[in-house]
């Protein structure tokens, strides 16, 4: 059993397994913009491996790149099967070689996930976790029942908010939890009662109520991965997070881990994670991911670019406050002296006047619509001409 470190790693593990297939590759798709893979994939079937890909019937970009993946899939001998639309997505990824051995993914094969996030994955040979991605995929290729026949492997919806309910239940002394945003009521009642009951909790993500969690946002890359180390013995890696939709309405999948030396490099990179993030600042995680989105291909994710636009609005739109207070100075001044000689030349009490104050404020507040109207004109003239 092997761990894939992303960044680290890269897509090598990915291409060498492709290159090393004999007679078949089964990979189940949800995002795919790296061309190394499709040639890759479409190199083993010119070379007669059966290949067989699995292509999610839609992903929050839309269905057009997927379309577009399986037509050129088709065009070079691949065979291509789509996914139902009776879940939300089917948004797992995973590679079976030779059916001997599995690849199961928390990333998808993307620029973004690959070169920029956090992200794991499993290669083993173990045969009851082939034996079981095999009939997993199979299903999904069919359209058939499927049913889990090993807690071991972690599928959504099937089986998956059991096994994580109980295996974060069977916590002793310690979770570390990598996860984007936790937010089911459930599982965040079972991890209370695990805090509570004083095991230590930490987690390099988001959480929807606080309640005491020890949380940190990652520094220093996009975190992808759901990950959850347990009393540094097992560890859960998927593509499933601790969510409604990711538990009950979607394709998912995980595998639960005993192997020793996996689960102390999950603990290492966990803990090299969580000191980065407690170093890291906000600006200097935007400015990373900026750096990471510029680095992308034109088909670069669409969900780096909505995060990255989301906070630099923020980050805009504090500069914009700051700005807009030092451009009011010479109109607060301006205005100063202009009821100073008011006041001089009629007396004091213009200040009492309410027909004098009203008609002050309707002239600043036609001034400021005016300038804010021109300000947009101005901007959008600017982006046209850009």
């Amino acid at each position: 059993m092997k761990l894939i470190i992303q960044p680290n790693d890269g897509v090598s593990p990915i291409l060498f397994a492709i290159k090393k297939a004999k007679k078949s590759i089964d990979i189940a798709i949800f995002r795919c913009d790296r061309k190394d893979v499709v040639v890759a994939l479409k190199n083993a079937a010119e070379r007669g491996v059966k290949v067989t890909a699995l292509i999610a019937h839609t992903n929050r970009g839309g269905e057009k790149n997927l379309r577009k993946l399986e037509s050129a899939f088709l065009a070079a001998g691949v065979i291509v099967a789509r996914t139902a639309d009776d879940l939300i997505r089917y948004h797992d990824k995973y590679i079976i070689i030779d059916q001997q051995i599995l690849l199961a993914l928390s990333f998808n094969f993307t620029f973004l996930d690959i070169d920029h996030s956090r992200g794991f994955g499993i290669i083993t040979r173990n045969d009851k976790l082939v034996q079981e991605a095999i009939k997993l995929f199979q299903a999904d290729c069919t359209r058939s029942a499927y049913s889990p026949s090993s807690e071991a492997v972690v599928i959504s919806p099937e089986n998956s908010r059991k096994v994580l309910t109980t295996f974060v239940q069977r916590a002793k002394k310690q979770l570390l939890i990598y996860d984007p945003k936790i937010t089911d009521d459930e599982l965040l009642r079972t991890l209370k009662a695990r805090l509570n009951a004083g095991v230590e909790l930490r987690i390099i993500g988001k959480i929807s109520k606080q309640n005491g969690f020890d949380a940190r946002k990652l520094g220093t890359e996009r975190l992808h991965t759901r990950t959850i180390i347990r009393d540094a013995k097992q560890a859960f890696v998927g593509s499933q997070g601790l969510r409604p939709a990711e538990l009950d309405s979607r394709r998912e999948l995980g595998l639960i881990i005993h192997d020793a030396k996996i689960v102390k490099k999950l603990i290492d990179t966990f803990e090299a994670d969580w000191s980065a993030s407690a170093a890291k600042s906000a600006p200097v995680a935007i400015e990373k991911k900026e750096t990471s989105l510029a680095a992308q291909t034109p088909q670069e994710s669409k969900e780096l670019e909505q995060e990255v636009r989301e906070e630099q609005s923020k980050k805009d739109a504090e500069k914009a406050v700051q700005v807009l207070e030092k451009e009011l100075d010479p109109l607060t001044t301006s205005v100063k002296k202009v009821v100073k000689k008011a006041v001089a030349k009629v007396g004091d009490e213009v200040l009492t006047d309410k027909q004098v104050k009203d008609t002050m404020k309707k002239v600043v507040k036609k001034a400021v619509k005016t300038a804010v109207k021109q300000a947009v004109q101005e901007s959008e003239r600017n982006a046209v001409a850009s």
